[in-house]
């Protein structure tokens, strides 16, 4: 594998740091029309659906960063791990909030076609959210 998914992945990772409610960068740039975005709350198929949910999933952050890892490429795309450090109005009082997760990109074309976002869940948001943080954080030890 050459390094032939680099300006698109710099692109990624610059739109990434730059996102925000207001103004969610070019998404085009980035992303295939046809892309299929799915993370551990949703799924969307093409770019206008995409953005909608961005739109929708940036409307209480206060802040959102990555710290972006060693991509490891492979014949079919590019597997890029990352620390989110998130500060939203609903997660814990508006807190800052790290959580680890990788990113597994099919690119085509200098476009990514395929964006599957791999973190734990319970550790952004369950955990966080009173009473039922509680109850995570108390089946995470006892399962342990």
């Amino acid at each position: 594998m050459s390094s032939t998914f680099s300006p698109c992945l710099d692109r990624f990772k610059a739109l990434f740091n730059e996102m925000s409610a207001h103004q969610l960068g070019e998404l085009d740039d980035v992303y295939a029309q046809d892309v299929i975005f799915t993370d551990p709350f949703v799924s969307v198929h093409g770019l206008n659906e995409l953005g909608r949910y961005f739109t929708s999933a940036y409307a209480n952050v206060i802040s959102c960063s990555f710290d972006f890892d060693e991509a490891v490429r492979g014949e079919q795309g590019v597997c890029l791990p990352w620390t989110m450090t998130l500060q939203h109005k609903r997660i814990r009082r508006g807190q800052p909030v790290q959580v680890e997760g990788i990113s597994r990109l099919r690119i085509v074309d200098d476009k990514v076609v395929l964006h599957r976002d791999y973190f734990d869940a319970g550790q952004l948001l369950y955990e966080n959210v009173p009473v039922l943080g509680t109850a995570v954080r108390w089946l995470r030890k006892y399962a342990a």
